[in-house]
């Protein structure tokens, strides 16, 4: 396995290629490790309601925008991802927790 290359390295389209490829892997894994704790806190509630916290998804959305920024990342784009993430997280504990109940 090859040492990955810092953006400026890259001389070709294959370069380019082949990094977002290793980072979009690494991004899955994370995604993955991320999703194993939505499943763990979907086991630790008890009422589909509970699903939906609107002060912690503003608090994590907040956050998220300033890390963008410290970032030079676009914190509307951030944003856009995270609170994608976070309905479909709601969507699945909700699923969860309420076939438990039945």
């Amino acid at each position: 396995m090859t040492a990955p290359k810092s953006p400026e390295a890259c001389e070709t389209k294959d370069d380019v290629r082949a990094e977002i490829d290793r980072v979009d892997q690494a991004l899955l894994n994370l995604f993955a490790e991320r999703h194993r704790y939505v499943t763990r806190m979907a086991q630790i509630k008890t009422d589909p309601h509970e699903a939906r916290d609107p002060a912690r998804i503003e608090a994590v959305i907040s956050r998220i925008r300033d890390r963008s920024l410290a970032l030079d990342l676009d914190e509307d784009q951030a944003e856009l991802v995270w609170r994608t993430l976070i309905d479909w997280n709601i969507n699945y504990e909700k699923g969860i927790i309420a076939a438990r109940r039945r």
